[in-house]
């Protein structure tokens, strides 16, 4: 491989049923990923889930990480709850430790932390909350690698405590300006043409930018891209993303064969 030839992960959110009541479709997705976060009991999932989703991803050779957010079923973690740094670390620490046994116990390794929702948008600027999931997932496993997008408090935080950290991209949402994701109130928030978002995904990798909602060029840092198997385009999209990033010289790989340290 030369040294201009470069790496991402292909991702998603994915063990997000509860019960009989199923979230996704993990199924069709997973046989084109790299890595991805399974849901922690939390925000959505349960044992019997996760068992099946674990299980699901080892039979792909996928990689596996947790996905923990806040207890917040009814709103899918997606709704802010004030706690404390000390109530954030014990979240944290009792959801991955959960997740990490049920891989471990089916063979495998967790490879990553991914906080969910809510929770994700928090660590972005929270000093305490970033702070808190660092600690936790350090504490659990220092080898464990931290996705968050790229000038966040989160990736700051991890990087200083001595994680590896992934920064993340999504495939499917669309952008601000300033570089933070469009909000899902917006009607424009979720994109809808498969092969422009892997166009998209491409130049993000291959050159730092992408449009931005009102046009302009917004820079992007790539090593983890995520879509959501919830959305039809989406998974549409992930069955010809692999083909375009390799044809633009781009090596697909699990983030935890090749990312960094800190």
């Amino acid at each position: 491989m030369t040294a201009a030839r470069r790496r991402v992960d292909i991702s998603a959110d994915m063990g997000e049923s509860l019960g009989p009541w199923p979230m996704g479709q993990d199924e069709e997705i997973a046989p084109y990923l790299t890595s991805a976060h399974i849901a922690c009991g939390f925000h959505a999932s349960d044992p019997a889930t996760i068992r099946r989703t674990v299980e699901l991803l080892r039979r792909h050779s996928v990689a596996i990480g947790a996905h923990p957010g806040y207890q917040d079923l009814i709103g899918f973690g997606r709704h802010k709850i004030d706690l404390t740094p000390q109530e954030v670390d014990d979240l944290v620490l009792y959801q991955v430790a959960a997740v990490r046994g049920m891989v471990e116990a089916f063979g495998g390794r967790l490879q990553h932390v991914k906080p969910h929702g809510a929770l994700y948008n928090v660590a972005e600027v929270d000093e305490g909350a970033a702070g808190a999931i660092a600690a936790a997932v350090k504490r659990l496993d220092p080898h464990l690698a931290i996705v968050a997008t790229p000038h966040s408090r989160l990736a700051d935080r991890s990087r200083a405590a001595g994680l590896r950290v992934a920064r993340e991209f999504f495939l499917d949402r669309a952008y601000m300006p300033d570089g933070m994701l469009a909000s899902r109130r917006r009607p424009d928030a979720m994109l809808m043409d498969p092969e422009a978002m892997c166009r998209r995904a491409v130049a993000a990798v291959r050159e730092g930018r992408i449009p931005a909602v009102d046009g302009t060029a917004v820079e992007v840092q790539v090593d983890t891209i995520c879509l959501h198997g919830d959305h039809a385009p989406s998974r549409a999209a992930v069955r010809m993303l692999r083909g375009m990033l390799e044809a633009a010289g781009v090596e697909v790989a699990a983030l935890g064969t090749w990312i960094a340290g800190a």
